[in-house]
């Protein structure tokens, strides 16, 4: 894919209360960014690959999404007909995990499992993970872990996004998140369902404990919204994730954004412009985001520290590989 041009003067964005906002510019950048490592994405329900100007198809056919490269950067995982596939970088050697219905997947830093949401014992979303090596492998409980040791319930399909704005498309994509050091994943919904409408959840992996990040709605909270596809910055210190919120005033109202959020000291900020999401780290200053441009959805690399946004090309649900090749 060629030059992408330029896109005209400068577009500020500031969203509703959110600490640490940062301000942004409208993309505009005469040549496609190029990044040290290779960026997967989809586009017409394919995946591909790219690090500049050039990309590759990986896949043909369509009815694929959510492609999540594992830690070494030879593999990805993806969604196919709602079920859980891996293949190798270059697209080669596709084969099903499971027929279980899923959502978006996540590897464990070792490799050998993959974790993914899909309907839990308690009737909620639940996080299951699966071996990547064994043939005919068993899906197992990680979340909630009183489903731990229960019969697996039924597999059924997990909430289909709907039709309609991009917050109704989103509100209920489980992706999961597997934190760097393999200790915590991240998912939408949780204990914390007991108490809120909705909310984001960072899960022990060794103990299922479980600690409320983002929620909306119920308890005292008079908001309504989401927080779903999280992910980890490469060294585990920020989380981010997509957000929308309907507060109890129109000024308190939130487009979808992208918030990031220090586990350590729970101060949160947004990121991007409205309607950036499905944000996806490349290091401590850089991340690629899908942003609208050009009237659609596109891969935008983000400066994390100046806010500077540039067309990369067009798609959506970027995944970044770890290891640039």
């Amino acid at each position: 894919m060629g030059a992408v041009g330029r896109t005209g003067g400068m577009v500020l964005a500031v969203l509703g209360a959110a600490a640490g906002a940062v301000y942004q510019a409208a993309p505009a950048v005469a040549a496609t960014p190029t990044l040290s490592s290779q960026v997967a994405y989809v586009r017409s329900g394919n995946v591909y690959v790219s690090k500049g100007a050039t990309e590759k198809r990986l896949t043909t056919g369509g009815g694929y999404s959510r492609p999540s490269w594992s830690r070494d950067g030879r593999q990805l995982a993806v969604l196919k007909g709602g079920q859980v596939w891996v293949m190798k970088a270059d697209g080669t050697a596709k084969r099903r995990l499971s027929t279980r219905p899923a959502a978006g997947a996540s590897w464990s830093p070792d490799g050998r499992w993959i974790a993914f949401a899909s309907a839990s014992c308690t009737g909620g979303p639940g996080v299951y993970r699966i071996s990547t090596t064994a043939r005919a492998a068993t899906p197992q409980v990680l979340f909630p872990s009183e489903c731990r040791g229960e019969a697996l319930p039924d597999a059924t399909a997990p909430a289909a996004p709907a039709t309609g704005t991009l917050a109704e498309r989103l509100r209920y994509d489980n992706a999961v998140a597997w934190s760097p050091d393999g200790g915590r994943i991240v998912f939408r919904g949780g204990l914390c369902e007991s108490i809120y409408d909705d909310c984001l959840t960072i899960g022990t992996v060794s103990t299922g404990a479980e600690r409320t990040v983002a929620a909306y709605g119920g308890g005292s909270l008079q908001n309504s919204g989401f927080a779903v596809l999280p992910g980890w910055r490469p060294d585990g210190t920020k989380l981010a994730w997509t957000a929308y919120q309907q507060g109890e005033t129109t000024a308190d109202n939130q487009p979808v954004h992208v918030v990031e959020f220090d586990p350590a000291t729970g101060v949160k900020r947004t990121l991007g412009a409205p309607e950036d999401r499905e944000l996806a780290y490349v290091d401590a200053n850089r991340a690629v985001v899908t942003g609208q441009y050009r009237g659609g959805s596109w891969v935008l690399t983000l400066d994390l520290r100046t806010g500077a946004r540039a067309a990369f090309h067009a798609g959506s649900q970027p995944s970044v590989q770890p290891v640039a090749r």
